[in-house]
């Protein structure tokens, strides 16, 4: 039995089918991807799990990631922060740096296919090489919602050398001369990270990482960023634990392309001052498994982040069964239905309430995690991104045209 078979069980009639029919004009085509790093960070989970199920419809799925050192990706990451709204400046020696390292990279990459996406800010200038009526798409997983001006201003000019541009929701989008779609990310349910557990396989990572099961236990999932607020977290579940014995893992990581990740760790160790109820683990990437454990050991999951492209970690959080207390940013609010699947927060204080609140109350955390789950299963699986990039195939292989049959 094929891959695509097994999510028969999982998504709604006639998904596997419409999925089939919409790929079949594009069969033996190519279909490239390009982002700065292989592991780590939600992108390249995607691209990991999207990429055979494209084999399987027919399609030749490529993957190329983009290569830079220290100074690029401090750079970019300082681009990526101005995109979320942070008040930075980049100077043109540091921009004419960025552009020379994409230039390098178009030199080295095989840039060809049917249909190019070109995933976030880090490689945006490889469009200089695109040739002429090439299919290249411009895909936006962060915040974009209230950029800095000299920040998107640099980088609109490339942005708009594409056919087309994705942003994870409606309100991130921006003025462009160019067509632009609204996909939301998704989750796969047969990964590692999603597939079911049983209950020794819960317990053993448990106890490989010395975090006891004698109290509830609240989890973030996160990268070390601090648009995560992970010390935020950290305050949230000091005021919770005047009234409810329990205690907190957060469980991240590091990516290639993310430098400032362990400065911000250390302020997270720093936070929790080597308090024995505080478990502070940084995974390394594909530990998959361990964050699937921890997150079906947990009573509530958190995710308390100031800003926020999408956050795939609290789909992956309701799949679980789990209540997910989390910031009303970015995509969270399409995720967690206020009051359904959890609760929206904007502050420490808040996060706090309402986590007591599910603490104090288990059937409304079981009645949350039911409901948070079947929003998942409707919303936000890999089966439904794939159509929506097939459709969005569809539309720019038939622009300007704006009544399409398929």
């Amino acid at each position: 039995m094929g891959k695509l078979e097994q999510y028969h069980q999982i998504v709604e009639p006639g998904e596997i089918q419409l999925l089939k029919k919409l790929a079949e004009p594009f069969e033996g085509k190519t279909f490239l991807h390009v982002n700065s790093t292989f592991e780590g960070g939600g992108v390249a989970e995607i691209l990991h799990r999207m990429k055979g199920i494209f084999e399987e419809l027919g399609i030749h799925c490529r993957w190329e990631v983009i290569k830079g050192d220290q100074n690029f990706f401090e750079m970019t990451k300082q681009v990526h922060n101005g995109l979320q709204g942070k008040d930075v400046v980049i100077m043109k020696d540091l921009w004419d740096y960025y552009v020379e390292i994409n230039r390098q990279n178009a030199a080295r990459l095989d840039l060809s296919g049917d249909l190019v996406f070109i995933h976030d800010p880090q490689p945006a200038p490889l469009v200089s090489r695109r040739p002429t009526n090439a299919r290249w798409v411009w895909r936006c997983h962060i915040d974009i919602s209230h950029p800095n001006p000299q920040i998107w201003g640099a980088l609109k000019p490339w942005v708009e050398q594409y056919s087309a541009a994705i942003f994870s929701i409606s309100k991130f989008t921006q003025a462009l001369k160019i067509p632009q779609f609204i996909m939301t990310p998704s989750i796969d349910p047969l990964s590692d990270k999603n597939k079911d557990l049983s209950e020794d396989e819960i317990r053993a990572v448990l106890e490989r990482y010395e975090v006891p099961r004698d109290c509830p236990i609240l989890l973030q999932v996160s990268r070390f960023d601090p648009f995560k607020d992970p010390v935020g977290v950290i305050r949230a579940f000091r005021i919770v634990r005047k009234y409810h014995r329990c205690r907190l893992v957060l469980v991240g990581g590091t990516a290639t392309d993310d430098p400032e990740s362990g400065e911000v760790l250390s302020r997270v160790l720093d936070e929790a001052d080597g308090d024995p109820e505080i478990h502070v683990l940084d995974l390394p990437p594909f530990s998959d498994v361990e964050v699937n454990a921890f997150q079906r050991a947990a009573t509530v999951i958190i995710q308390k982040s100031t800003r926020e492209g999408f956050g795939l970690t609290v789909s992956e959080a309701l799949w679980k069964g789990r209540p997910v207390v989390a910031g009303a940013v970015g995509g969270i609010p399409m995720q967690v239905e206020h009051g359904v699947g959890g609760f929206l927060v904007h502050t420490i204080e808040g996060a706090a309430y309402r986590i007591r609140q599910l603490l104090h109350d288990p059937e409304m955390c079981r009645r949350m995690g039911e409901a948070g789950k079947e929003h998942v299963r409707r919303n936000f699986l890999i089966t439904r991104q794939a159509r929506n990039y097939l459709a969005v195939w569809n539309a720019v292989e038939h622009l300007p045209q704006r009544v399409i049959q398929i």
